[in-house]
């Protein structure tokens, strides 16, 4: 058995997207597949709330509360992208000395295949929205096609990555995102507001 197996990853990720429209699912992962379905809802949530919060007329207080929530989504995004990546860590072990290490996390990845999950959900509704024209509906199936072929090579990649650390041929570091706005010991307009 992968250490991750990237089909059936992609494969929850369209799932959770379309039972997530219809009400909450409870996730029912583990391991890895749990700290991916966790980093999914976060990505579901930052979808809808990102949407929200480009309506102009509700008000500024609605754009405030918006980009609150916004920021405390993607921290939480960001933390389920390290957790995933602290367990994949965990089970691929040491690599060599002199291993080739890639550019970026298995997590990083992962979270991008989520974000293209939704936006194929999101797209495909526009393709097929029947009160839309018929050169929308158009553009949007062409959009749809890309995203689509944008998935499936991001998943081939991230396929091929893993059986790479399970080879040990290459290996990955765990970075981390530490996000500066969120902390008030590092974002200068807090610290200054606060004294500290």
């Amino acid at each position: 058995m992968p250490l991750l197996d990237i089909a059936a990853l992609v494969e929850r990720q369209v799932e959770l997207t379309v039972l997530w429209h219809s009400g909450p699912v409870t996730p029912s992962g583990d391991g890895a597949m749990a700290a991916m379905e966790e980093n999914h809802g976060f990505n579901f949530q930052l979808w809808h709330e990102e949407d929200r919060a480009r309506r102009d007329d509700l008000g500024f207080e609605h754009v405030y509360r918006a980009k609150r929530a916004i920021d405390r989504l993607n921290q939480q995004r960001n933390n389920a992208v390290e957790r995933l990546d602290d367990w994949l860590a965990a089970a691929a072990g040491p690599f060599p000395e002199g291993c080739p290490m890639h550019s970026e996390t298995p997590g990083m990845i992962v979270d991008r295949l989520s974000i293209l999950a939704l936006k194929a959900y999101h797209m495909r509704e526009e393709a097929e929205r029947p009160d839309a024209s018929d050169a929308h509906r158009s553009a949007c199936a062409a959009k749809l096609a890309t995203i689509l072929r944008q998935r499936g090579d991001l998943a081939a990649a991230l396929d091929t990555l893993i059986g790479e650390i399970e080879a040990k041929t290459r290996g990955f570091r765990l970075y981390r995102q530490f996000k500066m706005y969120n902390d008030p010991a590092l974002n200068p307009e807090l610290y200054r507001r606060s004294g500290g």
